[in-house]
């Protein structure tokens, strides 16, 4: 693949021409030449957008795509589609497919369907067997097929002492354990977020302490066990301090924030509309502020879209009854510009590769081509038209968001 990108502002801290204005020149899928004014002798396509912008490629890491077994919610090949052109050259998968990915072949399967595709795939393997927090899964057999770390999406490990035997044995070669933050017992039957809200709304909550409490033993076991430990998508002030005391004391500790958990209140749930259903609950603006605070002094690792496609079936039912989830690849450019700069914005896309074990590549000649392009000034109202997955459940519908994606050039293979 050859191809010249014309006038692109590069934003990439680590690059010699951030902050510039350049001509860059693919070619074989690695950049060749970056300079002012580069002349198209090779008669390549060029690649020319109003107010083009050029970062690294952006990473999320957490994302559900239904299939096996789900392909009605989403199939791969439709979901790498629609990671590419909201901007994403990478993505880690969850394993909340049917069967759950718990074993080498399953990962194997997994890697397969996404072969030569612009997006890479990292798939993560469940952490215990069926993700029934019972008994270990295959952890090593799947980190040789491919695996880059084991969760049981939205499902707590019940057990602290399979927690901490999975620190423990995973340690071994360096495997990243994912915990999920809630205790449930004390979540009990909640639907949303236990606050004035939910009093009002006659929903049952599910109060920040489910989180809290869960984060501090895991905290605890880590500092017992040692290990590599990451907690998917906080959403309270209690979680934020807890972890920035746990990276005070040098922990091997990482975590994530939904964009959605940044952006929106619990107070949305008034006309219980069920796409606002989603596991962490939306909470209060104090646990907002604390989590925009935790993502400024890095307390905070990564953002993710926690990109999780559901049927009508799935979601247009009485609010008890619904699933829980949301896309958000195709919104999480936009929500985020609404709350950081355009450079803020990128970094926060494209960190926490290192700890997924994916490629990292800098904007620089003789890099692999692994970029994202878009307009960081771009000001829209997202509908069902924005909406690539084959499902839409989205709760940024009818929100006003900011900044267009015009695809990525990765893996030797351009999408716009």
């Amino acid at each position: 693949m050859n191809v010249l990108i014309k006038s692109a502002t590069i934003i990439d801290s680590k690059s010699n021409f951030h902050n510039t204005t350049q001509d860059i020149l693919i070619e074989k899928g690695k950049i060749s030449k970056i300079a002012k004014t580069i002349k198209n002798t090779g008669n390549y396509k060029e690649i020319k957008r109003d107010n083009l912008h050029v970062s690294q490629g952006w990473f999320d890491s957490s994302v559900c795509f239904g299939e096996p077994g789900f392909e009605d919610r989403e199939t791969i090949e439709n979901g790498l589609k629609t990671a590419a052109k909201s901007g994403f050259t990478t993505v880690a998968l969850q394993a909340n497919t049917h069967p759950i990915i718990d074993t080498n072949a399953d990962v194997a399967f997994i890697k397969m369907k996404a072969l030569n595709h612009a997006v890479t795939v990292l798939p993560i393997g469940a952490l215990t067997k069926n993700s029934e927090s019972l008994d270990l899964a295959e952890l090593f057999d799947m980190t040789t097929a491919g695996a880059v770390a084991f969760s049981d999406y939205k499902k707590p490990i019940t057990n602290p002492n399979l927690l901490k035997i999975a620190l423990q044995y995973a340690s071994n070669f360096d495997g990243l354990v994912c915990s999920f933050p809630q205790e449930n017992k004390i979540s009990g039957q909640g639907v949303m977020n236990e606050n004035i809200t939910s009093t009002s709304l006659g929903l049952k909550g599910n109060p920040s302490l489910a989180e809290a409490l869960q984060v501090a033993r895991d905290l605890y076991l880590l500092e017992y066990t040692g290990g590599k430990l990451h907690i998917p998508t906080i959403s309270t002030a209690e979680s934020v301090a807890l972890i920035r005391q746990a990276k005070q004391k040098k922990l091997d500790v990482t975590c994530s924030v939904a964009i959605h958990n940044l952006c929106l209140l619990d107070s949305e749930l008034y006309d219980f509309n069920t796409h606002f259903k989603v596991l962490p609950p939306l909470r209060t603006q104090s646990d907002i502020d604390a989590l925009i605070e935790g993502v400024k002094d890095g307390t905070i690792d990564m953002v993710t879209s926690d990109h999780n496609p559901l049927t009508i079936e799935d979601k247009k039912v009485e609010f008890d009854f619904a699933d829980y989830g949301t896309v958000g690849l195709e919104s999480a450019f936009g929500a985020l510009q609404t709350l950081f700069s355009t450079k803020k914005t990128v970094q926060l896309l494209t960190k926490g590769k290192a700890r997924f074990k994916a490629e990292e590549n800098t904007i620089s000649e003789g890099k692999k081509a692994d970029l994202t392009l878009f307009n960081p000034d771009t000001k829209y109202m997202f509908t069902t038209q924005n909406i690539l997955s084959k499902s839409k459940n989205s709760l940024f519908l009818n929100k006003d968001l900011k900044g267009e994606v015009y695809g990525i050039i990765a893996n030797n293979k351009t999408i716009l």
